[in-house]
């Protein structure tokens, strides 16, 4: 789909600035710290009169969210070009499961869905107003410029929380991660727009959790000597194990010293592994043309892994093998690990 032409000074696609990882939030003056918003990256262009909403790999958005196509001009009210992301927020914090739902080939089940979970943009930087483009401006006049350009904030619409003070930035790293924040972003103040470039950093949660090995893949073309990766479960309180994500952080040699380990404990007995409760997916339209099947294991090893973030009880991203906890029951290893309750201040991000 071709992107309309917008009477501004910046046109679609544009490829967003980009942040790289870092271990901890930068010392030292000139930074602006937000809080990293865990849903879809978008660019929003508006002209006064036409809006345009672009993903993060510069295709058309708006089909997936038309509630935001709907609602958003008027409160954006004068010709501008925002970069932000949209997120759909829930009682209890942001909630991904159901921004993935979105992304579905139905019309009518993506009209249902903007009903019954309506989507808000927040915005965090400013890169066009009237016919001025603002690529090359200092962030942090971009940054009060942008504060300006949204008198109408509320609805669909909202500015992103935004400090210079570092023990600030750390309060909200720790009390915003149950509302299912993914961190913070660090920006320079005299830093220009960057697009594609990884200009900012993020610095994001890095967990610890003991989980039960469950299952395995095989190593592609190496079924029986080499181990892929370890499926990994935890208990609920009635005793069932659930998958909730995999490891498979190990090099050559480890991967075929793992079939020595973990060979006498393959059982095809079904309430075993993760009888009972959750087990590892097949095919999905995220795994599609992979190789999903698993091995059944009997639920006896634990080890340690690290892990970013969770969603729907399961891992976002894969964990890193950290050890074997041969000290450790597996009957112990149960989700209350994880649990972290969201601030209240929470519902004032999201108050009209």
């Amino acid at each position: 789909m071709t992107s309309p032409r917008l009477a501004l000074p910046l046109r679609p696609p544009i490829e967003p600035m980009l942040a790289k990882r870092v271990d901890a939030i930068p010392g030292g003056e000139g930074w602006l710290f937000e809080p990293k918003w865990d849903g879809f990256r978008a660019i929003v262009f508006f002209d006064g009169e036409r809006i345009y909403l672009q993903s993060r790999d510069k295709k058309p958005f708006a089909r997936y969210f038309p509630e935001l196509e709907r609602d958003l001009p008027a409160r954006l009210g004068a010709p501008l070009v925002l970069d932000g992301e949209i997120v759909i927020a829930g009682a209890d914090g942001l909630d991904f499961d159901a921004l993935q739902q979105r992304i579905h080939p139905a019309a009518s089940r993506v009209a249902m869905l903007a009903k019954e979970t309506p989507a808000t943009f927040v915005a965090f930087d400013l890169l066009a107003t009237g016919e001025e483009a603002l690529l090359a401006t200092p962030f942090g006049e971009r940054r009060a410029r942008l504060e300006g350009a949204l008198p109408q904030v509320g609805g669909p619409l909202r500015l992103t929380p935004a400090t210079r003070d570092a023990a600030t930035a750390s309060d909200w790293f720790t009390r915003f991660e149950g509302a299912g924040f993914d961190g913070l972003i660090a920006k320079r103040l005299d830093g220009r727009y960057e697009p594609g470039v990884r200009s900012m950093l993020k610095i994001k949660h890095l967990r610890t959790v003991d989980c039960v090995v469950g299952g395995l893949r095989w190593a592609k073309d190496e079924a029986g000597t080499a181990v892929g990766s370890l499926l990994l479960g935890l208990y609920d309180a009635e005793g069932a194990l659930h998958y909730v994500g995999h490891t498979s952080s190990f090099r050559a040699p480890e991967r075929r010293a793992l079939v020595e380990r973990l060979g006498p404990l393959i059982t095809e007995d079904e309430d075993e592994g993760f009888g009972g409760g959750r087990t590892p997916g097949g095919e999905s339209r995220w795994s599609r043309g992979k190789d999903t099947s698993w091995v059944r294991l009997r639920p006896e090893l634990v080890c340690e892994v690290t892990f970013d973030q969770l969603q729907s009880a399961r891992f976002r991203h894969g964990s890193t093998f950290r050890r074997w906890r041969t000290d450790k029951p597996p009957a112990a290893c149960d989700f209350d690990q994880l649990e972290v309750a969201p601030p209240a201040e929470f519902a004032e991000l999201f108050r009209d």
